[in-house]
């Protein structure tokens, strides 16, 4: 049993009860403002205009336990580097039973992790009892990369059997118990198991599950089962609020939307054209000189609030969509097939390797993350949806354009070295 009395529990439930009723739920249909929640299931995406209702989904009541302070709305942590715009500090507890408090999200995680099958993490959730409290489950991927810190460093190379000089986890050690090549042979095969799975398919046939690798620090789609059997991924499990990566995305009806959740603002349209990393700074700039949609603080998001608008709901391959909630204007590209696609868009986030060069930023994938496989059927390469839409990957700041015809990396990953640019303002 959780840390908590049947009176407390019920004490709880009827404080609930009372502040419902006593402020009321019901939204009239004259509200000018918008909310939509970017997770709800409910949500038409075809829906031509807004709807003006607050969903109950979304109307959050919130308290504090005595086991577990629940963050308020979806705080974002910042990626720890300090060239990034960002808006909380990580900051951790160790509470000396195996357990670590997020004192930035509320969340409470195992220190440890173990290795095992998607299958045997479900049955591992249910039975684990760290800290005495019974309510363990899998993280989503939401969930997962608020632990990741850019101030790791990639360990990927051509000689994936060793660990390079300059090693840096993607995750506070000092906290949590992290192993380099934990669930597989090679030095980055530390691939942690999120409870999001993939709406499509991968590698063109593959159920796949999102992972957060805090060896190479990338959120990448995986397959469930290989032609091996079903594949081990590291698992740390998560208790708290599960409300966490929920948005509440509201139309300001001024080609702003806000995000009540994160209490960020974004532009609703996208840059519309790609640039490479540095040309997107610049580009920044000059938004703010024109006074772009009345404001002049607009930035480039770093990847933890990018990250934050991306909606693993959707997908090209099963709702004919961008990762993004319809609520945000796309811009529909050709991709390497000739086929239309959705941009990926750069983060601030410098994506740093073991030599210490600074030669590479963060982007997301809104569209389908695309690769050139290597065919075992025939010669040469096969492009298609390798790690799903809504993988965080990298690419050169600048140069990079038609210097990779067939990509980089075991699957390919295409290189565009152009990329589009979503602004934020960090003000609500």
């Amino acid at each position: 049993m959780q840390k908590k009395t049947m009176t407390r529990r019920l004490w709880a439930a009827w404080l609930c009860l009372g502040i419902l009723f006593s402020t009321g739920l019901l939204v009239s249909d004259q509200l000018a403002a918008t909310a939509i929640g970017s997770d709800s299931p409910e949500h038409n995406e075809n829906q031509a205009e807004p709807s003006a209702l607050i969903s109950n989904a979304n109307t959050k009541v919130l308290m504090e336990t005595d086991t577990l302070a629940v963050a308020d709305g979806y705080p974002i942590v910042g990626t720890g580097l300090r060239s990034d715009p960002g808006t909380n500090t990580p900051s951790y507890t160790d509470n000396g039973d195996g357990t670590i408090t997020d004192n930035v999200t509320g969340l409470m995680w195992q220190k440890g992790f173990g290795v095992m099958t998607w299958d045997q993490a479900q049955e591992y959730a249910r039975k684990a009892r760290d800290g005495d409290y019974d309510d363990w489950r899998l993280p989503s991927v939401k969930e997962m990369y608020s632990l990741i810190l850019f101030t790791g460093t990639d360990v990927s190379s051509r000689e994936m059997s060793r660990l390079p000089g300059g090693a840096r986890p993607f995750i506070d050690t000092d906290f949590f118990d992290f192993e380099y090549g934990s669930n597989g042979d090679r030095v980055i095969d530390s691939q942690y198991l999120t409870s999001t799975l993939y709406r499509g398919k991968t590698m063109g046939r593959s159920e796949t599950l999102f992972g957060v690798n805090f060896a190479d620090g990338r959120i990448k789609g995986y397959p469930l089962v290989t032609r091996q059997g079903p594949k081990h991924y590291s698992v740390r499990l998560v208790r708290g609020s599960s409300e966490y990566g929920r948005n509440l995305f509201v139309d300001n009806q001024d080609e702003t939307i806000s995000d009540k959740a994160t209490g960020l603002m974004w532009a609703k349209n996208d840059s519309g054209k790609a640039m490479d990393w540095q040309q997107a700074q610049l580009w920044v700039q000059q938004q703010n000189k024109r006074n772009y949609l009345g404001y002049t603080d607009w930035v480039l998001p770093d990847a933890k609030q990018l990250h934050s608008i991306v909606d693993y709901s959707r997908s090209p391959q099963a709702t004919a969509s961008a990762a993004i909630d319809s609520v945000f204007a796309i811009t529909t590209i050709k991709d390497e097939g000739g086929n239309d696609n959705y941009p990926f868009f750069w983060a601030s986030s410098e994506h740093r390797n073991t030599s210490g060069r600074r030669a590479n930023a963060v982007y997301f994938c809104f569209g389908e993350a695309l690769g050139f496989m290597k065919s075992r059927r025939a010669s040469g390469v096969q492009l298609m949806d390798v790690h799903g839409a809504g993988a965080q990957r990298s690419d050169p700041k600048t140069g990079a354009a038609g210097r990779f015809p067939e990509g980089r990396g075991p699957q390919g990953d295409v290189v565009r070295g152009e990329h589009f640019v979503r602004l934020v303002r960090l003000k609500k």
